[in-house]
């Protein structure tokens, strides 16, 4: 156990707003209801069940489940039981599922019952595996535990400050990867802390927060759990986006705070029962995980309010890196709704040349962030660790300029990773699907602008000569592979593709022609 006199962690930071709002409504669901007690019990329960099966410090835990309370349990209680979480996201495919248990080496996977065959699937497939828990009975899932009995009949964890260390991996979480290889950030405790620190004071929430969380809260969506229970606010919960569903929960539950993706956002604008909902509770939209379209994003303000507020961050850096004001979000400048806002407090940012000498105003050159919360590393990566953690800074992929008056704006993307509908696709993987096709030569995956997706999956393929493939039939095989998220929107046959000086499919030429004279090269 750590000694106090450690630094605040992620654990102290939860238990303390449990504590301070104890019998305060913590979640609210489809008509149920659970204070910060009750949560604090279920973490208190869960942890016992851990150590009851043996669960030993630095082990691993995984959820696969849409948006409910059972899954900030899953987020908390493996760390006061010593160990680490995982996500997996909903959408993704068995592959990455199975390559995420193994590669992690989850101990325990966490589902919710309509997950529940997928959780017996990897139950069979994964040596690392030791048992699935559903939260609530199943039907037809083999070998999965209904993790309720389990909970109501154990005695509770006595859960106490300091039972966890600053250094100590907390999440490890996956993003994609170039190379076509998954891998995950390894956030330690003391960078998971510094969210909840830098959300709180550098996001523009209300005081008053009433948060409908509507995309994962086993990911990002999960950053402002902690900022709103610890402000005596409630957290409302949506299994899944529904622009109708958001309107009226928006106004049955008094929300004045959520945060949504620019496609939520787009969907929400185009939905016919905008003009009659109710949403005059709503003080703050946070909208990040792409670059959200200027002449949209004034479409918001002037339907919605000045609610509007930007975040801009990445997994390595647990989310932190800029965010922007409602009311520097100025509809009469362009250029100021194009950024992504200003350093957020707790990291260090800047933009450096090929030299890695940071630049000044006007100049382009990569993003890079240095802080607390930047992750130790990737997981069993050390080569792409020693590439992207370099001199002590983050480097992002991300090409940026800085404004006179301290604005960040994204103009392109150094790595070839795609923001659709704000979740990160990289090419590499779907070109490996695309090119295991029989009929395929060479594949290359590229985002084009698109009004509702932001940047729209588009995959360039040249055929085998005298082979034949229908591009219904290869999306469906990227679905199948990958997932929805990853499939292609329009897959485009050509002859050939450009080529680079060293043979490489030349990407810059392929965008070239969707993104022509824009003068950026994000969406």
């Amino acid at each position: 156990m750590a000694e106090l006199r450690d630094p605040v962690t992620f654990c102290d930071l939860t238990l303390t707003a449990l504590r301070r709002h104890a019998q305060r409504e913590a979640f609210r669901q489809d008509g149920r209801s659970m204070t910060c007690a009750e949560v604090e019990d279920a973490i208190s329960r869960m942890v016992a069940v851990l150590w009851q099966r043996g669960f030993e410090r630095g082990e691993g835990v995984g959820v696969l489940s849409p948006n409910r309370p059972e899954v900030f349990t899953v987020q908390t209680a493996p760390l006061f039981a010593g160990g680490r979480y995982t996500a997996l996201h909903p959408l993704g495919s068995f592959d990455d599922h199975r390559y995420a248990v193994d590669e992690a080496e989850l101990r325990y996977l966490f589902v919710d019952p309509a997950y529940a065959a997928r959780g017996a699937e990897l139950l069979e497939a994964c040596p690392v595996l030791e048992a699935v828990f559903s939260f609530g009975p199943t039907e037809q899932a083999s070998g999965v535990e209904d993790l309720e009995p389990l909970v109501a009949a154990i005695e509770p964890a006595a859960l106490e400050y300091g039972m966890r260390s600053p250094g100590e991996l907390a999440w490890l979480l996956y993003t994609g990867g170039t190379t076509g290889v998954p891998k995950a950030a390894m956030l330690p405790e003391r960078a998971v802390a510094q969210t909840v620190f830098s959300v709180s004071v550098g996001w523009d929430l209300p005081k008053e927060r009433r948060y409908l969380a509507v995309a994962p809260i086993s990911h990002a969506a999960g950053m402002l759990i902690v900022p709103t229970l610890l402000a005596g606010g409630s957290v409302s919960l949506m299994r899944g986006f529904d622009a109708g569903g958001w309107l009226d929960t928006v106004a049955r539950d008094r929300i004045t705070l959520s945060l949504l993706v620019p496609t939520m956002i787009y969907a929400v604008l185009d939905h016919p029962g905008l003009d009659d909902a109710d949403l005059s509770s709503l003080q703050t939209i946070m909208y990040g995980a792409s670059p959200m379209s200027p002449s949209r994003l004034i479409e918001g303000i002037e339907r919605i309010g000045p609610v509007f507020a930007q975040l801009y961050g990445q997994t390595e850096c647990a989310g932190l890196t800029t965010s922007m004001a409602r009311d520097e979000h100025v509809v009469n400048d362009l250029a100021r709704l194009s950024s992504c806002g200003q350093p957020m407090p707790g990291v260090r940012v800047r933009v450096v040349g090929d030299d890695g000498q940071p630049l000044g105003p006007g100049e382009a050159g990569e993003v890079c962030v240095q802080g607390v919360s930047v992750m130790d590393g990737y997981w069993k990566q050390p080569e792409m660790t020693s590439e992207t953690l370099v001199d002590g800074w983050l480097r992002t992929g991300d090409i940026g300029v800085w404004s006179d008056d301290g604005y960040l704006t994204l103009v392109d993307r150094k790595k070839d990773m795609v923001v659709s509908g704000g979740f990160n696709v990289f090419p590499r993987e779907i070109e490996d699907v695309l090119t295991s096709h029989s009929a395929v030569s060479v594949a290359a995956v590229i985002g084009v602008p698109d009004d509702k997706w932001g940047e729209a999956v588009t995959a360039l393929v040249v055929l085998r000569p005298g082979a034949s493939a229908t591009a219904d039939e290869l999306i469906a095989l990227v679905k199948e592979r990958k997932g929805a998220i990853y499939a292609p929107k329009t897959i485009e046959f050509l002859d050939a593709l450009p080529l680079t000086a060293v043979g490489k499919p030349d990407k810059k030429v392929l965008r070239a022609q969707y993104w022509g004279d824009r003068s950026r090269h994000v969406n």
